[in-house]
């Protein structure tokens, strides 16, 4: 028995290869040689998805924008077309949580009316 309290596996475990079932259609099957004039080959689906971000993008503008209130930093997505925000990070749920705490935090360290009027009495 060893004195040190490091964990030492006891045996390794051993992958088990998977077998695929191969079908009756695929025994059966003629193998195929066609001249590359008369073969179809599948179309790369990148190409046309950068296709279609491009036209997209070419509409759209990316804006940075400090909003005062929340004192945070406001990237948008912007359609250039009708100007409206396709995307905002962070959303504006988060801007007005932020602003309605930075609030807090400007007016915590100012005395309140009411403490002022308590004092003087």
């Amino acid at each position: 028995m060893s004195t040190d309290f490091s964990i030492k596996p006891v045996g390794a475990p051993v992958a088990a290869p998977i077998v695929q079932p191969v079908s009756e259609a695929a025994h059966k099957a003629v193998a195929t040689e066609l001249p590359a004039a008369q073969s179809v080959t599948a179309a790369d689906a990148s190409a046309r998805a950068r296709v279609e971000s491009d036209a997209v993008n070419a509409s759209r503008s990316r804006q940075v924008v400090f909003d005062r209130a929340a004192a945070s930093i406001v990237y948008q997505v912007v359609d250039t077309r009708t100007s409206v925000v396709v995307q905002q990070f962070p959303d504006e749920a988060v801007l007005r949580r932020r602003a309605y705490f930075h609030a807090l935090d400007l007016t915590k360290g100012a005395p309140t009316r009411a403490l002022a009027t308590d004092r003087k009495a």
